[in-house]
């Protein structure tokens, strides 16, 4: 499915009042990893409050025990620390990065923005090589946008 085709729901999920946030963020990751092939494992990592670390509130896919990351780690921990996206072709040209399963090939980490601030990111682990592009990094900067809103 075409993931502009799936703005929609998302917007459909993220506008329900009878779910709290959390909810509406595993709805996400629950329709992102369903509808889109090539995404094989959704979550988002928010920061914490006061340490420097991300914490996994939500994911979609294969359970993980990476569920705490210290900013700096692994692919995740480096959005933390650069603010920046960061689109991986494959994992295993990556120095840093922090196997979740032998079958991951390329990730994509988008950081999410409150008042300026770093709060979070969506993570998303594909199983193809290449997987991800220019269109995918819009399309999660606008989730992570409406997201942000209602945090």
């Amino acid at each position: 499915m075409k993931i502009e085709a799936l703005k929609p729901q998302i917007l459909e999920i993220i506008n329900q009042p009878n779910l709290i946030i959390r909810e509406k963020m595993q709805a996400v990751c629950d329709v992102l990893q369903s509808k889109v092939s090539t995404y094989d494992w959704v979550g988002f990592y928010m920061a914490h409050e006061t340490a420097p670390t991300l914490h996994l509130w939500n994911q979609a896919g294969e359970p993980t025990d990476h569920t705490v990351i210290p900013f700096g780690k692994g692919i995740c921990g480096q959005v933390a620390v650069s603010n920046s996206n960061f689109v991986v072709d494959d994992v295993q040209a990556q120095d840093n990065y922090i196997a979740c399963s032998i079958h991951v090939k390329s990730e994509i980490v988008i950081p999410m923005f409150k008042q300026g601030q770093n709060i979070g990111q969506i993570d998303i682990d594909s199983n193809t090589a290449n997987a991800f592009n220019a269109k995918d990094e819009r399309f999660l900067e606008w989730i992570n946008q409406l997201i942000a809103a209602h945090l």
